[in-house]
Order: C-alpha cells, then sequence, then structure tokens
C-alpha cells in the first residue's frame, strides 16, 4: 500500500467498521444491564 488515498481509505473503511461493531456490542450490554435492573425489556 504505497499509495496515500489507498492507506487513508483502509483506514477509514477500519474505524468505521471498528465503531460499528463498539456501537452494537455496547447497545447489546446495555439492554442486558437494562433488564437487569428494571427487570423489563428495554424501550425500543
Amino acid at each position: 500500500m504505497e499509495n496515500d488515498i489507498v492507506k487513508r481509505l483502509t483506514w477509514s473503511a477500519m474505524l468505521t467498521v471498528t465503531s460499528a461493531v463498539a456501537s452494537l456490542i455496547a447497545a447489546r450490554l446495555t439492554a442486558v444491564a437494562y433488564r437487569r435492573f428494571f427487570g423489563e425489556d428495554p424501550p425500543e
């Protein structure tokens, strides 16, 4: 990957994927915590 544009696009893609995965994991963990705390499903 000698081209600077390719490096930047690769970095942006990796950052986007990592952010999306982190967001999904955070939402699931928060839903589990909500269920344990309130004993019901979280609001939609």
